[in-house]
């Protein structure tokens, strides 16, 4: 009977001596990918009354923060260590705005020898901190707080591959 693999032996990002490494994928083949994440913003329903009245005073909140959303996907590889930078072939988002939210969808797109969930976990937490940031104004409560601001949610939604030969 074989013995199980320690815990160490399945890590990825670890030499044998325990040293923090990058995987090579380098003999991977090159494999169209696509990930979705997704998350959202709680807000006060003034807020979100004022973001789609196009009404802060920062500017459009939801284009703003889709151009934010799209250059972290981009740069993912910059700020996550052992991360490959991978060729993104296509970013969707999506918001969408209910009376005391904003969700934000993200799909990442890319032909590649791994995959693109981070890049796609990194584009919503940043739109949302972009969304954060553009209304934090309207959200401050008199104590100077933010008691029904919270971003929540955030999290893969769809991972898929297909393998050479279109399976």
């Amino acid at each position: 009977m074989s013995e199980e693999p320690s815990p160490d032996e399945n890590l990825t990002h670890t030499t044998a001596d325990g040293d923090v490494q990058m995987v090579d994928v380098g003999s991977k083949p090159d494999t169209k990918r696509r990930a979705v994440a997704r998350g959202e913003i709680r807000l006060t329903p003034s807020t979100v009354a004022a973001i789609e009245a196009d009404s802060i005073g920062k500017g459009d909140v939801l284009a703003t923060a889709r151009i934010g959303a799209i250059d972290a996907v981009k740069h993912t590889w910059e700020s996550i260590p052992m991360c490959h930078q991978i060729p993104i072939t296509n970013v969707d988002t999506e918001f969408v705005v209910d009376e005391d939210r904003v969700e934000l969808s993200v799909a990442v797109e890319t032909t590649g020898k791994t995959g693109c969930e981070m890049e796609a976990l990194q584009g919503v937490t940043t739109g949302l901190n972009v969304v954060w940031d553009m209304v934090k104004a309207a959200e401050k409560d008199a104590d100077g707080g933010y008691p029904d601001t919270r971003i929540a949610d955030v999290g893969v939604v769809e991972k898929r591959k297909e393998r050479p030969g279109g399976t």
